[in-house]
């Protein structure tokens, strides 16, 4: 029967379905609409419904661009999601798979924060399913949507004064928004509200970085798993304002009263013509220009790394790792990599490293004799720009000396695209997710199984207990920085201290 999946929120009743024994919640909203007068502000509670509102569809996804994320086409077919759903200021919403409903049970509750370099991406692609991981683990999965871009990011509070002081960083109060939902509702699906875990990938890892600095968000999770997205600074409030301005001067506006009123179309495309005068191989620095969470000193006081981890979470446990080919999803096919040779090298690399080519090049040559141009200075734009700063969060929260830090490295390379992805940005989703059959880039070699039942029950293990042991891996130690034991994840798991430790010294 129909209403055999009925649950109980704090807004009303909402109506699920089962999916391979999982019951499953689509577009649930976690607050109201944020527009008109509720642009560019603070996330407010949804309004309460009569009846039992449908919740077996996805809700919107937030205002974006297209293809915001620059892949070459061989690449983006492969990623192609020929279901998504449609874009909307009207996007805060969340899904929730749940292997039983207001049960008693106090099951682990994993919050997924999508990626999409705060510009761009949603919680309902296909790779993002919760439902084999709600059901090999027992857990209730979660993800959701949140404002984006100038809808989430722009720092208006010098421009338009104290009514928008909080305008940088609606798009991480809509997501500690999502958290209070989760809080005052997950008992009913089940889930426990006292050990809720948060984990995302590439932007969600980074929204995680931010979430650990941020008061309002201190005890609303337990947990924090930091997936290629590490988040050492961000926007300060002068290169923020800055943005603003010049978003405002792109669609011919003077006044914030303007911007609330213009349609979200225009701001869209004002927001796409900012963004396209950044250069997409800035990565480096790419949290600190366009569109991010800003140090405003209120919502977010400071860091979230910098200069030291973030004294609120203190007591929180983290995982976090990279792929060793996080660019090749990005440039592994653009020419000036593909046609890259010993002699232009460097030149290929300064665009990266500037005057630390030199010393930065040898390190990386003399470390790999063997290793072809392409491959190098694809490692070192890998190194300089997510594998670096995730070691350098992981040794900050050690010099805290709370809660423990496990750090991974994975090198499961796909075969596809003629095996030129490596192990590219993002390919070890679908393994935490144990959902290799929804996705294309991983092929079709069966092998590919064992390791994501490695990698997912790692992740329900540290979700359960802080700790990612369990018998399908060998033992994986906290990490320290002076032995720097690291989880490489393959088809044979190994554990191995400062795994490309050479790389690493050459920076400093």
């Amino acid at each position: 029967m129909a209403n055999e999946f009925v649950a109980d929120t704090t807004s009303g009743q909402i109506q699920g379905a089962l999916d391979d024994g999982i019951v499953t919640f689509k577009g649930i909203p976690y607050a109201a609409p944020p527009i008109g007068a509720l642009r560019f502000m603070p996330p407010v509670k949804p309004a309460p419904w009569q009846g039992v509102r449908d919740a077996t569809k996805f809700g919107a996804r937030a205002m974006q661009k297209e293809g915001a994320i620059a892949l070459a086409p061989a690449i983006r077919e492969i990623y192609s999601d020929p279901e998504q759903q449609p874009v909307s200021e009207d996007c805060l919403v969340l899904n929730v798979w749940t292997p039983a409903l207001d049960d008693g049970g106090d099951r682990p509750v994993m919050v997924w924060l999508h990626g999409g370099a705060f510009i761009s991406g949603n919680g309902s692609q296909p790779r993002l399913d919760g439902t084999n991981l709600a059901a090999k683990g027992d857990v209730v999965v979660v993800t959701l949507n949140h404002r984006l871009g100038a809808f989430g990011y722009l720092y208006l509070a010098e421009i338009g004064g104290a009514d928008y002081a909080q305008s940088g960083n609606v798009g991480m109060l809509d997501i500690v928004a999502a958290l209070e939902w989760v809080r005052d509702n997950i008992e009913k699906f089940g889930g426990d509200p006292d050990n809720v875990t948060v984990f995302g990938e590439s932007g969600g890892g980074a929204k995680g970085c931010v979430l650990l600095a941020m008061s309002s968000a201190h005890g609303l999770f337990h947990k924090a798993i930091v997936q290629s997205g590490p988040s050492v600074e961000t926007m300060d409030t002068a290169l923020a304002t800055e943005t603003a301005r010049a978003v405002m001067k792109e669609a011919g506006i003077a006044s914030v009263d303007e911007l609330v009123a213009l349609p979200a179309e225009k701001l869209l495309a004002a927001q796409n013509t900012v963004l396209a005068r950044i250069s997409a191989l800035s990565f480096a620095n790419r949290r600190k220009q366009g569109f991010n969470p800003v140090i405003d000193g209120t919502i977010l006081p400071g860091g979230p790394f910098a200069p030291t981890a973030p004294a609120i979470s203190k007591d929180i446990p983290l995982m976090i790792g990279t792929n060793r080919d996080e660019m090749n999803l990005f440039f592994g096919l653009a020419p000036w990599a593909e046609n890259a040779t010993d002699a232009t090298l460097p030149d290929a690399a300064r665009q990266f490293l500037g005057d630390r080519t030199p010393g930065i090049v040898a390190a990386y040559r003399t470390a790999d004799p063997a290793a072809s141009a392409r491959d190098l200075v694809l490692r070192i734009a890998t190194d300089q720009s997510i594998r670096m700063p995730s070691l350098v969060i992981a040794d900050r929260k050690v010099a805290q000396h709370g809660a423990p830090v496990y750090v991974y490295l994975f090198t499961w390379a796909t075969p596809v695209v003629d095996g030129k992805l490596g192990s590219c940005h993002g390919l070890e989703i679908p393994f935490v997710f144990d959902n290799l059959d929804k996705v294309r880039v991983t092929g079709d070699a069966p092998t590919r199984g064992v390791l994501a039942d490695a990698m997912s029950r790692a992740w329900i293990e540290f979700a359960y207990k802080d700790n990612p042991n369990h018998g399908g891996i060998p033992y994986w130690p906290a990490y320290s920085s002076a032995d720097r034991p690291t989880m490489i994840f393959d088809l044979q798991c190994r554990v191995e201290n400062d795994p490309l430790g050479a790389e690493r010294k050459a920076w400093g």
